[in-house]
């Protein structure tokens, strides 16, 4: 009951954006102005808040970054080589493909769930979890959708547009917080956490106003696919990864959690902002945010044993 009253208002908030946008309440045009906010304003502060308050030593958990961060990894590569070889997709959508199948919505879904039922000693790996999809997996992201948008002739001006994103600048604007040990300031830290407040409705309400019915049955054998791999074969292998590494209990169950919950709505932010597969992410959120209540229920009983045992 805890992870559906945790889960389902993510949904409903997606489902509140489609109403309004089917009904004409708002203009579906609304949803770029909501999605750069997200994306230039409210991400980056997140991002330095959450990391820059973070000791530096903890974000070096080692095992379980071995164990979600390559299940990540090993997801995205599977479906990013499976895409690429169809012949059908360039460099920038079989990106995002892998990414909506890799990329997991661990602070805003994860976290919340753990601390719920684990309390405070479950937060630390889903804050580490949030660092690896922070400073791993949209840097990767980035990289690839911009090399595909300015080509290897203009390579040279890579490196400076990447360092420039908004998401990877943020994230290394934390690191080095973190590292030197400061502590953010009150008022500071006040300030970024109002900001970064407004990133999930503001992201998932944009995803749902930019979403049609056509749009999701369009890409529906997609999306499902994509959900199949992010809720079910991500979170297996994600659990091999803990046994072989013999990660202890209460981190195992985290791991899977991180990468059982839904898509990050981010790579939909990613996806607009680039303008690559904007709709088959959209459902791909949509398909996993409602899904996820079910597999992560799932997951959570048949993992129980390992924190009672």
């Amino acid at each position: 009951m805890e992870v559906a009253s945790l889960v389902l208002p993510v949904f409903a908030i997606i489902v509140t954006g489609w109403l309004a946008g089917e009904l004409g309440y708002l203009s579906r045009s609304l949803a770029d102005a909501l999605v750069h906010f997200a994306y230039n304003v409210a991400m980056p502060a997140l991002l330095i808040v959450t990391i820059a308050q973070e000791p530096a030593r903890n974000l070096l958990e080692w095992r379980f970054l071995l164990a979600f961060g390559g299940g990540s990894l090993i997801c995205f590569a599977l479906v990013f080589l499976a895409v690429r070889a169809g012949g059908r997709h360039d460099l920038a959508s079989s990106t995002i493909h892998g990414m909506a199948a890799a990329m997991t919505n661990t602070g805003f879904v994860a976290l919340p769930i753990l601390h719920a039922i684990y309390g405070q000693p479950a937060v630390l790996p889903a804050a580490v979890a949030t660092v690896f999809v922070a400073g791993v997996m949209f840097p990767i992201t980035v990289i690839l959708l911009e090399r595909d948008a300015r080509g290897p002739a203009q390579s040279a001006g890579l490196a400076r547009q990447i360092l420039l994103n908004p998401m990877v600048l943020s994230t290394l604007i934390g690191l080095v917080w973190a590292i030197a040990g400061l502590p953010i300031p009150a008022a500071v830290a006040a300030y970024l956490n109002m900001i970064a407040a407004a990133l999930t409705p503001c992201a998932l309400f944009a995803i749902g106003l930019g979403l049609s019915v056509d749009g999701l049955r369009s890409n529906f054998t997609a999306s499902f696919a994509l959900a199949a791999v992010k809720l079910v074969v991500m979170p297996l292998i994600v659990y091999g990864l803990c046994v072989l590494t013999g990660l202890n209990p209460l981190y195992t169950v985290a791991a899977v959690v991180c990468a059982a919950v839904p898509t990050a709505k981010t790579v939909y932010v990613l996806a607009h902002e680039h303008k690559v597969e904007e709709k088959l992410v959209a459902a791909t959120v949509s398909i996993t945010t409602m899904l996820s209540v079910a597999t992560l229920l799932v997951a959570l009983y048949l993992l129980s044993g390992l924190t009672t045992g």
